[in-house]
């Protein structure tokens, strides 16, 4: 037996959870029933956030710091640390503010002028030119004092007919004096640009932030937070102490702070900058780089195309190396491990503003890849189209469903430091109405794209009812559904430990957008991760800088091997433009025989502006490229072989994970679909006996397979919020399963029992239970939120009935129809079970009697009946309680 497998049916799984502890500088009574309610939920970890405690690295903190790894060495747990005092990271508790100027934030600011010449003796006040978001004083050139620094003064020619920028410029900055410039303006229309570096003018909100372009600026933060951790913890470093996590660091230049549009184009903003900037931008654009500022603002053709591609290029670079990897290495220097995320939100993970301008430059330098789903980023049904976010904007339901999940974990499984190894902050800032049931949801959606590691938003130690960002785990006890949720966090420890130490397997490799993004028209990378995952061809998403590493990325047997994974064929977004070296990349994949598909049209230039015609050429007419438009991307795989799962006909709502151990296969299958149930059978690539793992029950059942030429074909029917994990090879041998006879009440029952009697109700709050109030009899099951019944009660509805069975009982289940939302029951005085989600059945042979039988069901709701919180007004309401219709299923076995 795989030892995975071994370990996970012994309950000797490892821990992959560690949720958010928000401190508030409660008492140590507090905080130490706080460690242990995390603790007896099955998790084995905590990551601390200080943003709400009041004296972050001062006494207190340190005192409340001691208790929790206090209580974390005598539970055998782990202690994370959110890395400032405050979200975003980058604060540096307050230090920035402290330090020399030029370890400030830099931005490059544009403001222009029109003119009109011929002109002599002409003049213009810079000095009193109010530029949006710098001070009105620029320094002279000829020296580099003051907050605002003179970077350069260019005129440039525009067309007479309709306005637009010429070829035609000059550089006029010598002629700058005391503010003023005096110049004879040639004949003609010339908009005169004016570039200055200076410290302010991007979101007020991160004002006194760390810039991190500059590697010395980045160290204030490790000098005042991570150093301080060290000296204290230095013992328990790699230990109780298993790291820090940053929270969301980004550019923030945008007034707007989370502007998702944020780029090099967009009028009237700042561009981060540093003291390292001119130097390389000359490098690459040449010594009259000052020339081409204007156009990372301004459009002029392919040009400005060049000059942002090359601007953004340099400054992902700069984050990469002097922020992620200057803190990763630090703490890899001292046996912790360095987490967390940036902003990947409706796609500005490749811009500007909140984010870092490269989804895996940014995060390269971590330990395990990272991402978060908070304010209902990800709604169940809505994946192709809008949804209304409580921050007013409007989510990208396509890039959430099929980007964001598949963004992160191809980067846990291509870079070696993190071992496969994919962290989400999930949960957060859904408000009350979301419970078990839609966690469980996003826990599949996160889990069957590979996810597996999770951080829960987020148990809070302060007083009931605290606002912000529910829901809460535990809530002083009045979260009605905490005494259920170590059912979810035992699922998850046990999926996760079955996709970790392994390999991941998929047929394609996709390439991440970014740098055709900043340089030209370009397709996102989920627009054909999206017909990938409709038809079940799973994928990774990659970036340039992987495929042009010589070390990282070869052809073999014409497969593409990045680290552990390899893939037959190499997927391409429509690209107006990529960087002149990926375009000869590709040429010499394609002489390798790596099969690569164009989607919707061949790029046209290089990203640089060089020349690359022959390449274009050689991609054009090679036997191993082909072109391909979006729709057909899919069929144009199947057709050519690229591919490991099929299925009967078209589930655009199945997902698919293959996971591989020695000697063992994983493979997920989960229905995203949040009202419809898949019936499929589904065509698997190996051959011999093939088990399902029920991972709430902690078991295998073996599974009627019909074999082919080197296939299985298993029938698959998932109803909404159902997965099923599927096993199969030489380590099941001798592995202690129940026969296929018990998956086979589920499809087709022999017998069906409708409840219809009269039901008892009693009631109970989270704090009363399990002492119930009896509220009456109910004649038929209905919403309990009515208008007319309970519409204000958070808590827990216990329905009692009798019924007759009177058949001779094999395998019996009992089917609760819909509920609302987590369901427990006794048959006869004996616990049958707990669901936290659809579909809500459980097995009850051996409970059930001939003759009269007692059943109980308590149904649970969320708080948002009791809370009607913010967050909550942005999602649907469901009903609460018990809807039914109730029936009994049974296989009836012979008396004789």
């Amino acid at each position: 037996m795989s030892n995975r497998l071994r370990e996970v049916l012994e309950g000797q799984e490892l821990n992959y959870i560690l949720p958010f502890l928000w401190q508030h500088g409660e008492n140590e009574q507090v905080l130490r029933e706080e460690m242990a309610r995390v603790h007896e939920a099955g998790i084995g970890a905590v990551c601390v956030e200080a943003r709400p405690h009041p004296d972050f690295l001062g006494p207190k903190w340190w005192s409340d710091m001691d208790i929790i790894m206090d209580e974390a060495r005598k539970r055998g747990m782990k202690v994370w640390l959110l890395d400032d005092d405050h979200f975003p990271t980058g604060h540096a508790a307050g230090k920035v503010k402290e330090a020399p100027e030029e370890l400030h934030r830099k931005f490059l600011g544009e403001r222009y002028m029109d003119t009109i010449g011929p002109a002599k003796g002409a003049s213009l006040l810079l000095e009193t030119m109010l530029m949006k978001g710098l001070r009105p004083t620029i320094s002279d050139p000829r020296h580099a004092s003051g907050k605002n620094k003179l970077i350069s003064v260019v005129a440039v020619r525009r067309e007479a007919s309709d306005g637009s920028l010429t070829a035609d410029s000059v550089d006029i900055t010598e002629h700058v004096q005391d503010g003023i410039l005096y110049w004879d303006i040639p004949e003609g229309y010339w908009r005169v640009f004016i570039i200055s570096e200076n410290t302010d003018g991007g979101s007020q909100l991160q004002e006194d932030y760390l810039n991190p372009l500059d590697r010395a600026s980045v160290r204030i933060l490790l000098d005042t937070v991570y150093e301080a951790v060290y000296k204290r913890y230095k013992a328990d470093f790699g230990k109780t102490f298993a790291g820090f996590f940053s929270d969301e660091p980004g550019f923030y230049n945008d007034k707007t702070t989370f502007d998702f549009h944020s780029r090099p184009g967009k009028k009237g903003i700042v561009l981060p900058w540093s003291s390292e900037m001119p130097a390389l931008l000359e490098q690459a654009l040449g010594e009259d780089y000052r020339m081409y500022l204007h156009l990372l603002w301004h459009d002029a053709g392919e040009q400005s195309s060049m000059v942002r591609y090359t601007y953004m290029n340099i400054v992902s670079r700069l984050y990469g190396e002097n922020f992620c990897n200057q803190i990763g290495a630090w703490c890899r220097a001292r046996g912790v491990e360095y987490i967390g995320h940036v902003l990947e939100d409706n796609n500005v993970h490749a811009r500007l503003g909140p984010s870092a301008g490269h989804f895996f430059r940014s995060l390269w330098g971590q330990d395990m890849s990272g991402l978060d789903v908070v304010l209902w980023q990800i709604v169940p049904g809505f994946d192709e189209m809008s949804f209304r976010q409580p921050t007013s904007g409007e989510a990208d339901g396509e890039f959430y469903h099929y980007g964001l999940a598949k963004l992160g974990v191809s980067l846990g499984h291509i870079d070696p430091k993190k071992q496969g190894r994919t962290m989400c902050e999930v949960y957060g800032a859904y408000g009350w109405t979301e419970g078990l049931k839609l966690m469980k949801w996003i826990t599949d959606h996160m889990l069957v794209h590979g996810v597996n590691y999770f951080v829960p938003h987020a148990f809070t130690q302060k007083a009931f009812p605290d606002p912000d960002c529910p829901p809460h785990m535990y809530a002083s006890g009045k979260n009605p559904q905490y005494r259920y949720y170590k059912q979810l966090n035992q699922y998850i420890n046990r999926i996760s430990h079955l996709i970790s130490g392994g390999r991941h397997v998929a047929s394609a490799a996709v390439l991440y957008h970014a740098e055709a993004e900043w340089s030209g028209e370009a397709m996102y990378f989920h627009k054909p991760v999206k017909q990938l995952m409709q038809h079940q061809i799973d994928c990774d998403v990659l970036p340039v800088d992987a495929l042009l590493e010589a070390a990282s990325a070869r052809v073999q047997d014409s497969k593409l091997h990045v680290h552990r994974e390899d893939y037959e064929c190499l997927i391409v977004p429509y690209a107006e433009a990529l960087p002149a070296a990926m375009l000869r990349q590709l040429v010499q994949f394609a002489e390798q025989g790596l099969a690569i598909r164009f989607v919707d049209g061949l790029p046209l230039r290089s990203s640089e502006g060089t020349d690359v015609t022959p390449v274009l050429s050689s991609l054009a007419t090679h036997r191993n490229v082909k072109l391909v438009a979006l729709d057909e991307l899919a069929p144009s795989l199947f057709a050519d072989g690229h591919y490991e799962i099929r299925t009967g006909q078209y589930e655009p709502y199945l997902r698919s994970y293959h996971y591989l151990h020695d000697g063992l296969d994983v493979f997920m299958f989960f229905n995203e679909h949040p009202n419809r149930t898949i019936r499929t059978e589904v065509v698997l690539p190996l051959q011999g006996e093939v088990y399902a793992y029920d991972a709430f029950l902690n078991r295998l059942t073996g599974l009627s397979a019909e074999e082919g030429d080197g296939e299985r074909t298993v029938q698959l029917v998932l109803h909404p919020y159902e997965s099923i994990i599927l096993l199969h090879g030489s380590s099941l041998e001798g592995c202690a399963a129940l026969p296929s006879s018990y998956a086979a009440v589920k499809a087709i029952p022999e017998l069906e029992l409708e409840l219809h009697g009269e039901w008892t109700i009693s009631t109970a709050d989270s704090e009363q239970y399990p002492h119930f109030k009896e509220w009456g009899p109910l004649a038929a099951l209905t919403n309990m939120s009515g208008p007319d019944l309970l519409p204000r009660f958070s808590g827990t509805f216990r329905y009692e009935t009798e019924f007759e069975w009177n058949e001779s009982t094999g395998l019996v289940q009992l089917d609760l129809g819909e509920v609302y939302e987590t369901a427990e029951v006794w048959l006869n005085g004996e616990r049958a079970g707990v669901r936290i989600c659809p579909p809500y059945r459980l097995e009850i042979h051996g409970l059930i009697r001939k003759g009269p039988n007692k059943l109980v069901i308590e149904v649970t709701n969320t708080l948002v009946k009791e809370q009607r919180d913010f967050l909550s007004a942005f999602a649907q309401q469901e009903p609460s309680g018990l809807l039914g219709p109730v029936r009994v299923k049974g296989m009836v076995l012979s008396e004789s």
